[in-house]
């Protein structure tokens, strides 16, 4: 089968497409037809050779944390779903390889009806990522959250979901962004210098939570909360000089959908967006779509650091 890789560090021409084993469905997870998958800014960085004293990598390196198809393997113990039945979900946080014609998917959930293929591919890592990150800043009715980096893939799934838990929610995006932000139910507010004066006019009674996709204005954002306690980074490696939580990837032992396990995103995560996109609370924005075959172009776009939304490939 076609997958995904990279051989070493480099810029996106590094990353190709090559052919490779397919897998097979182990006990507890199932195996799909890909019909779409995301790229995850951290990987790109990861290729990039930026974080390869923080992430060690073994090359060759599959890519790809999230997916979207049709079962064609059930494992042993899995019960609930059967070859042709159209799920989403994530790969294994160590192997990844989401990005390939098939893969193997230690945690899935229907793929709502209101879903694009596009969007359900892209979807699974921005919503583990958004519930394990407000779960962990208890945020709820009532309170006010502010997304550094509103309007990238995490940072649009996090604003509804925020929203849908009756919380009160500002984001920081471009000017350009605002009217979209707004249309996700967030307050927009630029980001930059200046920005404790600009959030401050907009919530005078502060903020309770701050949520940073983007990285890079830790000091900004916990004068901003008032305490370093109630920041989150899933960008910023340099969270714990600022005494604040760096949230990096789902724990190592909550990956797999066996029979009985009561991990957080296999019964927690991917339920809710199911129960969300239901109701019509959550999309998942597409900055764009790319063939498989054009993986490079995908990464350079996610360089840029302005994609609207989750970068996907189509299969």
């Amino acid at each position: 089968m076609r997958a995904v890789q990279f051989t070493q560090y480099g810029p996106p021409h590094v990353v190709h497409v090559t052919e490779v084993e397919a897998p097979h469905a182990g006990p507890g997870e199932v195996r799909i037809a890909v019909r779409a998958s995301g790229i995850s800014p951290g990987e790109v960085t990861i290729r990039s050779g930026r974080w390869r004293d923080m992430v060690p990598t073994t090359f060759p390196c599959r890519t790809g944390f999230d997916a979207a198809g049709v079962v064609d393997e059930v494992g042993a113990g899995v019960t609930g779903v059967r070859a042709g039945d159209e799920v989403f979900g994530m790969v294994s946080m160590t192997t990844r390889g989401a990005n390939a014609d098939h893969a193997v998917l230690t945690a899935w959930a229907p793929k709502p009806a209101a879903w694009s293929w596009a969007e359900a591919g892209g979807a699974a890592g921005s919503v583990e990522t958004a519930v394990r990150v407000l779960d962990r800043l208890a945020v709820g009715a009532g309170h006010t959250l502010l997304v550094q980096g509103a309007a990238g893939a995490v940072g649009t799934v996090a604003v509804q979901l925020a929203a849908a838990r009756g919380a009160t929610v500002i984001g920081t995006a471009s000017a350009h962004n605002h009217d979209f932000l707004r249309a996700l139910g967030a307050e927009p507010v630029t980001y930059g210098p200046g920005l404790p004066d600009r959030v401050r006019a907009l919530a005078p009674g502060g903020v309770d939570a701050v949520f940073d996709c983007a990285g890079g204005a830790l000091p900004d954002l916990v004068a901003i909360a008032g305490d370093p306690a109630r920041v989150v980074t899933i960008a910023d490696f340099t969270a714990a000089a600022h005494g604040v939580h760096l949230s990096h990837g789902a724990p190592a032992d909550a990956t797999r959908n066996t029979v009985g396990t009561a991990d957080p995103l296999a019964v927690h995560a991917l339920p809710i967006a199911v129960l969300a996109a239901a109701e019509g609370r959550l999309r998942v924005p597409v900055a764009a779509a790319f063939p498989l075959a054009e993986v490079a172009a995908a990464h350079e776009l996610s360089e840029t650091r302005h994609a609207r939304g989750k970068i996907v490939l189509v299969h």
